[in-house]
């Protein structure tokens, strides 16, 4: 059951669409970050919009969501590359609040109001920087009211995490939908009858519908047609050697008072919660790496 993004077209090119499932990735940020519930969801719902969105991406080039409230869950960060590798981390993980009155989690109130900022480096002088506000804080929405404000495309945007009573992820996946020029009224009326007649993603994630599946649904009477599968898969790219850089960084009179004070350095990844260990010979060697 490997995570993938399916991308396709419908109505002659009129709609461009993308689904994914992202169990595997979602619950192995979980595992690795320990993350409550309702931050579980609110992390795996960005993890799979920027997985999604990663399909377009060349080659080194990357798109990084940021969300930032002021509810209790802080800022979410979400990473993808081209190749669907995708990585991200929440400011407060162990974040857990009363499910809405209809069961689901309140990841709206986790997140608060705030922020939605879309950079996209593509290799560029200066990456692509787009911020609109949060519409509801349930990430869905607030890419939807992005892609209008910010790149004028008409979208529907479905994300969904379904935690098990173990806390693990138990499904996760998405779709997005966006409407091209020439789109028209009918068009318009036929997919928002589609959209308001699915279930939730998750709900068919865990049913064992695959992304293709998926979008044959929303997309009904559309004439969709399936293009390639894209592979999804939680990948950090830290190293010792960029973490070196960053001790190194903080210059000649940081490092040595971290020698003196504490003789040893210990220094975690946002992303993978990797943790790595410079000793009293690590930190004397990067010491004469500083430059003077």
């Amino acid at each position: 059951m490997q995570d993938y993004v399916v991308r396709s077209t419908a109505a002659g090119g009129l709609i461009r669409a993308m689904a994914a499932r992202t169990t595997l990735l979602v619950d192995e940020v979980r595992r690795r970050h320990h993350t409550y519930p309702t931050a579980t969801a609110a992390l795996g719902r960005a993890l799979t919009a920027a997985a999604i969105m990663s399909v377009d991406l060349g080659e080194n080039h990357t798109i990084t969501i940021r969300v930032l409230g002021d509810g209790p869950l802080g800022g979410i960060v979400a990473v993808a590359e081209a190749g669907g590798r995708v990585r991200g981390y929440v400011q407060e993980p162990a974040t857990h609040l009363p499910p809405r009155p209809d069961g689901k989690l309140d990841v709206g109130a986790a997140v608060g109001k705030g922020t939605l900022t879309i950079a996209k480096d593509l290799g560029l002088k200066e990456p692509y920087t787009g911020t609109v506000p949060l519409v509801s804080g349930e990430i869905a929405e607030d890419l939807t009211s992005y892609f209008y404000i910010s790149e004028q495309i008409p979208s529907v945007v479905s994300l969904g995490v379904l935690v098990d009573v173990d806390n693990s992820a138990r499904a996760a996946g998405g779709y997005f939908l966006q409407l091209m020029p020439g789109a028209g009224n009918q068009l318009v009326d036929l997919l928002e009858r589609n959209v308001q007649e699915m279930p939730a993603v998750s709900s068919l994630v865990d049913q064992g519908r695959e992304p293709e599946e998926i979008l044959e649904m929303v997309l009904s009477g559309t004439g969709v047609k399936l293009y390639q599968r894209f592979p999804v898969s939680f990948t950090c790219t830290c190293t010792r050697e960029r973490l070196e850089r960053a001790l190194i960084s903080l210059g000649k009179d940081e490092l040595e008072s971290i020698l003196v004070e504490q003789g040893e350095a210990e220094l975690s990844c946002h992303f993978c919660s990797q943790v790595y260990h410079f000793g009293e010979k690590d930190l004397r060697r990067l010491l004469s790496q500083v430059k003077r």
